[in-house]
């Protein structure tokens, strides 16, 4: 049996340490993120959860240096967040959720700007677009206007910008909504290739807590501007409905208060 290398996959590729953001208002000042402390291990699939207002947006922004933190420390693929932004965004794929492509660019165009936005010749750019469409199911779409491009076929080419650099960690706001649940089971094979074939770290938010029960090796659950729970699906639904197979929608509510129903957890004597 061959031996996981564990020194590379079980080391930490982002860690933050009392991550803040405060926004002025004119009724004050407002804490979105209130200490965030996070330790995302590389190879790994995050599924970054909570409701609306907890703070998850404006944590995933400040992690793809988007927005400046307020306080605390963090560092992505090796670099500082505050003192080397340049560092982090050279490492990291962020894909919105509204994507970014031109719909009057053909797929191939696309890819190739993209590659030369991140300095790659002509000919490297091309080779990566050819790549890149091979690897993502987009070889029959290259020539094909990206207004033409079908839902999970724009999203897929939204994946593959994002990946052009061969970043070591992928960000993905909200990556399958509006999706059917057809192109969505297509993102979610494509989300499991990119961590198990090219060992890269998937760091993902989303509102369906089936696709996060489904994709994601541990979850992190916000709420309030500070983590409330972190634990692998599994763990989370044990501890908080008593039962594996419960939906993590029973789980999430109750570690959110958002349910009028607690649950026992206290161990029965035998």
């Amino acid at each position: 049996m061959a031996t996981r290398d564990v020194t590379h996959r079980d080391a930490a590729i982002i860690t933050t340490a009392g991550l803040s953001r405060t926004f002025t208002a004119k009724a004050g000042p407002v804490e979105a993120v209130r200490g965030i402390d996070l330790t995302v291990r590389r190879g790994e699939i995050l599924g970054f959860l909570g409701p609306n207002g907890a703070g998850k947006t404006t944590t995933l922004r400040m992690l793809t240096t988007l927005l400046p933190p307020t306080a605390g420390e963090a560092t992505v693929a090796g670099c500082d967040l505050v003192r080397d932004p340049a560092g982090v965004r050279r490492r990291i794929g962020y894909v919105a959720q509204s994507g970014g492509v031109d719909l009057q660019m053909s797929v191939r165009e696309e890819l190739v700007t993209q590659g030369r936005l991140y300095r790659l010749t002509k000919a490297q750019a091309a080779a990566r677009a050819d790549e890149l469409a091979q690897q993502l199911g987009l070889v029959g779409l290259l020539d094909r206007k990206c207004v033409a491009l079908s839902g999970g076929q724009r999203r897929r080419l939204d994946v593959a910008m994002g990946l052009t650099h061969r970043p070591d960690v992928l960000f993905l706001d909200e990556p399958t909504t509006g999706l059917d649940p057809g192109s969505r089971a297509d993102l979610w094979e494509l989300v499991r290739g990119l961590r198990d074939e090219y060992g890269t770290t998937v760091f993902l938010t989303t509102h369906y807590l089936d696709e996060a029960d489904a994709l994601a090796d541990r979850l992190v659950v916000v709420d309030k501007g500070v983590v409330v729970a972190d634990g692998t699906p599994s763990a989370l639904k044990l501890q908080h409905t008593g039962s594996i197979d419960a939906p993590l929608q029973d789980a999430f509510l109750a570690i959110t208060g958002r349910t009028t129903t607690p649950v026992d957890t206290t161990p029965i004597a035998v």
